[in-house]
Parts: structure tokens; sequence; C-alpha cells
């Protein structure tokens, strides 16, 4: 089963390789071509480190089990 991140590091080559690319393909020249698709690849990068934050392991497993009473 692929997950969020399974699909945000397959997108970050074709990102950066396709859009690359295409840019070229319509004419742009490769160094204007490489640093937009870069800037794609970043946005990506960025949105799944920030705006879509990893779960932390340890706090799922704990939050799972119920509280333990000192009593």
């Amino acid at each position: 089963m692929t997950g969020y991140y399974d699909l945000v590091l397959g997108l970050i080559p074709v990102a950066l390789l396709g859009i690359t690319a295409a840019l070229t393909f319509v004419g742009l020249s490769i160094t204007a071509a490489v640093p937009l698709g870069s800037f794609v690849a970043m946005g990506i990068i960025g949105h799944a480190m920030f705006v879509n934050t990893p779960a932390n392991a340890s706090d799922e497993a704990q939050s799972t089990r119920p509280p333990l009473n000192a009593d």
C-alpha cells in the first residue's frame, strides 16, 4: 500500500526531470528549465516536511495506550 510519503519520494524526480524536459521541449533554455523544475521539487519536499508533517512514531505508540496511574 502506497502512502503519502511514498508518492512524495516518487514525485520529486518526476517533477525535476519531467518539468525540466517539458520546459526544454517547448523552447526554454536548459539553464532556465532546471531551476524551475527544481523549485517545483523543492515545493513538494517543503509540503511534505512542513504542511503535511510526518507523525512521530513514539507519539503514536503512546497515544494508543491507556494512561498509567501512579496510585
